[in-house]
């Protein structure tokens, strides 16, 4: 019986995770925690509970996402990105445990012009991504036998996204601006959930992985398809914006699609397209 802490499990991720718990049942035994469960920033509560409880695997789903934000809070970025996952890490080494990170397509500055593989090099630009960065090297350094999961444009049922301000802002107004000119492939949490989970079953393969939802879009083409499958296209007019016509504290990658041909490969998994998995969710949203 696989023992697994899952942190920051009231975020999208973690919510997701606890949807398909029950279907390993037989296998699996879920410590599901927030920070009033566990604190992930005091390195002896982590170590007590990994003890304590058996743990022989952590999924680390927690972070500081907020990525405007980040850029004026960067110490506590800093604590929750990069300071916490190296104890959890150096937790797992401990006990023989292994650890699954998950991190972000941030930890490239987005100027390439094909999808990014695992062994390209990274260059974050922003105090999010740099964090992240520092998160996936610690994970490594302290717990080799780890994975890292780099992922973008994560939605769900869960929680504030991308998805459910498109819905809202869809039916509040009547014209919409959105970014044309930053490309990138939204990510269904579930899925994500899923490709976690045939890692645990099938045996964690140490290394970094690339997972998102199949194809390829703009924030533009992703607001329109939100509009269009919610019944919203006739209400709503969308309207492409460039990036410079809508500034953020922090720097977004203009390109951020990840290859994910090593994570099909070691796992044999197959992975929806985007659109496909929008679908599904709207149909639990709406």
């Amino acid at each position: 019986m696989k023992h697994i802490l899952v942190t920051g499990c009231k975020g999208q991720l973690g919510n997701e995770l606890q949807v398909l718990a029950p279907q390993y049942a037989d296998t699996c035994k879920f410590f599901f925690t927030d920070k009033e469960e566990l604190d992930i920033t005091d390195r002896q509560a982590i170590l007590s509970f990994v003890e304590m409880n058996g743990i022989s695997h952590i999924i680390n789903c927690a972070a500081f996402t907020a990525v405007d934000k980040a850029e004026s809070e960067p110490e506590l970025c800093e604590l929750l990105n990069h300071t916490a996952p190296e104890y959890l890490a150096d937790a797992a080494e401990a006990v023989g445990a292994t650890m699954i990170q998950v991190s972000t397509d941030y930890v490239f500055d987005g100027t390439a012009c094909r999808p990014y593989t695992e062994t390209d090099d990274t260059c974050p630009n922003s105090v999010y991504g740099r964090t992240k960065l520092a998160g996936e090297e610690a994970v490594i350094r302290n717990c080799p036998g780890s994975m890292v999961i780099r992922t973008a444009w994560l939605y769900s049922t869960f929680g504030n996204n991308f998805v459910k301000t498109m819905l809202r802002l869809g039916k509040e107004r009547e014209e919409l601006g959105v970014i044309f000119d930053q490309i990138g492939t939204p990510t269904y949490a579930r899925d994500l959930a899923e490709a976690i989970m045939t890692a645990v079953d099938k045996g964690v393969r140490p290394g970094v992985y690339h997972f998102t939802d199949e194809g390829v879009c703009s924030w533009y083409d992703f607001t329109r398809a939100i509009h269009e499958l919610a019944g919203l296209s006739d209400k709503c007019h969308v309207r492409p914006l460039h990036t410079e016509e809508y500034p953020t504290p922090a720097a977004r990658p203009h390109y951020s699609v990840l290859d994910k041909t090593k994570i099909k490969q070691t796992y044999g998994i197959e992975i929806p397209w985007w659109k496909d998995s929008l679908k599904k969710c709207l149909k639990e949203l709406l």
